[in-house]
């Protein structure tokens, strides 16, 4: 499998990594020294790892209308394509969440679909997740990432059938499974909703020491509560705040654009 071989323009990338204390710096123990997310590597836990979430249509992420493939085989001819391209690092087995600002950028003028990857010989990716058209928008998503002896195995959307959403008019339930906004509403489009993509993301199988990633069981357990919106009042309080003295449940923040090219 070749590569992408032209450069992605990248988006800005917020993520925002929850543990149990104050926020700290960020620690080095980082052993994973593979950055692009078109190459395979093993991790073990509190490693960085680099994955991509590629924009565009459904059908542009497979070839010859059958078969799906990674984005970064060239196969794809994605960088000939209406597509966008997001590359970041969350910490082995952290929940992570990974917000898109949508105020310059919209999902639904690139396809509106989306598909997480990372990898070159197993090349994992997820299926395409319906993001937004002029219709409708969903904000807000789960992604598992498996883990085998510290090889990603695989990429999938969790969804909870619009349990999140239910009995709010302002919302729809798309396909019993996605909570989605009308288009319209959003700021980007002159209304009052922020719009912006927030994935919550989480590991589960073993680490390269055969160590139990259970980042996955915690989010079962933080169903009942918005990782979006625990985001954005950190966000506001950051503001007025130096970095080292913020006192919040959520222990490390990285604002980091991380602008990986991905050549052959």
């Amino acid at each position: 499998m070749t590569t992408l071989t032209r450069e992605l323009k990248p988006l800005l990338l917020f993520l925002v990594t929850i543990t149990s204390s104050t926020l700290l710096p960020v620690q080095p123990d980082d052993t994973n020294h593979v950055y692009t997310p078109c190459a395979d590597t093993t991790v073990q836990v509190s490693d960085g790892f680099t994955l991509s979430i590629a924009f565009s249509s459904s059908k542009a992420f497979f070839f010859n209308s059958t078969l799906q493939l990674s984005p970064c085989d060239s196969r794809l001819s994605l960088t000939s394509q209406n597509s966008q391209i997001s590359v970041f690092r969350p910490k082995v087995d952290e929940i992570s969440l990974l917000t898109i600002n949508t105020s310059s950028f919209s999902p639904g003028d690139y396809g509106g679909y989306m598909v997480a990857f990372a990898g070159r010989k197993y090349a994992a990716r997820s299926l395409p997740a319906f993001v937004a058209n002029s219709t409708y928008t969903v904000t807000s998503f789960t992604l598992v990432l498996e883990f085998k002896k510290g090889r990603l195995q695989n990429l999938y959307w969790k969804r909870d059938g619009c349990a999140q959403c239910s009995g709010n008019s302002k919302f729809v339930c798309l396909n019993n499974q996605d909570c989605a906004i009308g288009t319209s509403s959003c700021k980007k489009n002159g209304g009052s909703v922020d719009c912006s993509l927030g994935i919550q993301m989480a590991f589960s199988g073993t680490d390269k020491h055969f160590s139990a990633l259970n980042s996955w069981y915690e989010v079962e357990n933080l169903r009942q509560y918005s990782l979006y919106g625990l985001y954005s009042n950190l966000k506001d309080s950051l503001t007025s705040q130096p970095f080292s003295s913020v006192d919040a449940p959520l222990c490390c923040i990285f604002l980091e654009l991380f602008c990986v090219n991905l050549h052959t």
